[in-house]
């Protein structure tokens, strides 16, 4: 089954990874900050070696978005992001699990200080409608 894992964050200012920039992850003592990275870098690891990691990306910041929306018959061009949100999306991450436990064991995993994390199953890949 695969699913998505969406990071939401709103770093000031726009950098990744995102919880850098968060005050919240900031106030975290320096070597919590240090264990919390390692054992994420040593998670994504194991995912990739499982086979349950298919990849993922760190996304530019929401106002190098352009919008595309149908208009009067046609595209219409705007600039990003979407609609004035506190949060934005930040990367995302695709894994492809045994089912929908873990899934959600895997997408604990990713949340930290300051940001949300959004699980989805994918419409046709093997995940629920």
């Amino acid at each position: 089954m695969k699913y998505v894992i969406m990071i939401h964050s709103n770093p000031q200012p726009w950098g990744h990874p995102t919880s850098n920039y968060l005050p919240d992850y900031q106030d975290v003592p320096p070597e919590q900050r240090e264990r919390m990275n390692s054992e994420f870098e040593k998670m994504l690891g194991e995912l990739h070696e499982k086979g349950e990691l298919l990849g993922g990306e760190a996304l530019g910041a929401p106002e190098s978005s352009r919008l595309y929306r149908w208009s009067d018959g046609k595209p219409l061009l705007t600039d990003g992001p979407y609609s004035e949100a506190k949060e934005h999306l930040a990367g995302f991450f695709l894994i492809d699990v045994e089912d929908h436990a873990r899934a959600e064991e895997i997408a604990a995993r990713f949340s930290g200080p300051g940001e949300t994390v959004e699980l989805r199953p994918t419409m046709w890949a093997g995940g629920p409608a």
